[in-house]
């Protein structure tokens, strides 16, 4: 797989991961600030943004992405995005220097002990639904994702223009929801050696605050930063905070 990667700035190396159904441009409201203080690197997977797609497998397009990218950078990634740098790391841990998870987790689906998730019925909603009509899907996966945001109307007014522009083809979007219902990192976690920081929205109803502490109790090395008020995509609802948190970790010596 080749990934498309698009870098502007200077400074430390950090490399922006999108998450489930947006592309690159979700990073629009933070990527030119960082630049001034990193080198940024905003990555589109297969099947976004214009990209052709592939067959790559959850593993498989981790271990891509870490190859691809600066060696040592921090990798940061949003929602299925941080699933995917969990597994970079744990995976080719030589390439990536430290990590930024966005409002992500281990896990996305329940099981018998993991509570901190969304039970499986949500996502074979999201397939039938995705497999109808994918644009109305996405508008919809908005919506459902900054429910509880003190911010939300403002968050969806910045993402529409996102869902006007190309959009990922349904199986990109299917196997992305595929990859969401089988990841599972938990294993992993103890072996995450790099220092990571761990950003995530208090009132988040996608992926539970309480997966987001799970992650920083149980990596080696990482914190946990609260964005107050901010539901999956703090990035947006605070973009200098943001900013302020991802380049001080980047820039830190330690």
């Amino acid at each position: 797989m080749s990934l498309n990667i698009v870098a502007t700035g200077s400074g430390p190396d950090v490399a922006l991961l999108h998450g489930w159904g947006l592309g690159n441009r979700v990073w629009d409201t933070i990527a030119e600030t960082l630049a001034a203080t990193c080198r940024v690197h905003r990555v589109s997977l297969a099947g976004y943004d214009g990209q052709p797609a592939d067959e790559l497998d959850f593993t498989a397009t981790s271990i891509a992405l870490a190859e691809q990218l600066p060696t040592g950078c921090t990798l940061c990634g949003w929602s299925l995005g941080g699933m995917l740098a969990l597994s970079a790391a744990a995976q080719r841990p030589q390439y990536i220097g430290r990590l930024v998870l966005v409002s992500s987790t281990p896990r996305f689906v329940q099981d018998a002990d993991w509570p901190h998730a969304q039970p499986p019925a949500l996502l074979d909603t999201f397939r039938n639904a995705v497999a109808g009509d994918a644009k109305t899907t996405l508008t919809r996966f908005v919506m459902l994702f900054n429910q509880g945001d003190e911010k939300a109307r403002a968050i969806t007014r910045n993402l529409s223009p996102l869902l006007a522009g190309p959009l990922p083809d349904t199986q990109t979007l299917l196997r992305g929801l595929d990859w969401l219902g089988s990841a599972d990192l938990r294993n992993a976690l103890a072996l995450i050696a790099q220092p990571t920081l761990v950003i995530h929205g208090d009132n988040d109803p996608l992926m539970p605050i309480a997966a987001a502490t799970a992650l920083a109790t149980t990596l080696p090395n990482a914190r946990l930063q609260h964005f107050a008020g901010a539901a999956h995509a703090p990035f947006i609802a605070d973009p200098a905070a943001f900013v302020d948190a991802v380049s001080a970790f980047c820039h830190a010596t330690a």
